[in-house]
């Protein structure tokens, strides 16, 4: 694995912590009924679809940190596939959580663009490198 793989595995891995807590915070919501919350479904929706998006992709681009060191791409090709597979665990549970900030909001804020923009990173990152290891 190469030194910038193993540097932005070591970044990801610092971000686990931090899904813990949020999963300690929805617990939290969920055991103390909390107001804004508990009544509030697409509030619930949301912040269940942020936390679970965070752990997901974040164990993803790890994995897809492994195949873009054995692929055949060229420096250029591997810091975009690196980039776009880093995004996603960001943006996206950005997203989900800061569109729906106001615990009374009956949809979404402007914020959920944050989740097609990891979303469209995702699609990027994952069609390069597949591409990248057929033609390996």
């Amino acid at each position: 694995m190469t030194s910038t793989s193993l540097h932005t595995a070591g970044l990801l891995l610092v971000t686990v912590p931090t899904i813990e807590l949020g999963g300690m915070r929805l617990l939290s919501f969920l055991t103390r009924r909390a107001s804004g919350y508990a009544d509030n479904p697409l509030r619930r929706r949301l912040f269940r679809a942020g936390h679970a998006h965070a752990g997901v992709l974040v164990i993803f681009a790890l994995v897809g940190l492994l195949y873009i060191d054995a692929s055949t791409m060229g420096p250029a090709g591997r810091s975009l596939v690196r980039t776009c597979l880093v995004l996603p665990p960001i943006l996206m549970p950005a997203g989900f959580f800061l569109s729906m900030t106001s615990a009374d909001a009956s949809r979404p804020s402007r914020l959920i663009w944050l989740v097609y923009a990891g979303a469209a990173a995702l699609a990027v990152g994952t069609v390069a490198l597949g591409v990248a290891l057929l033609r390996s």
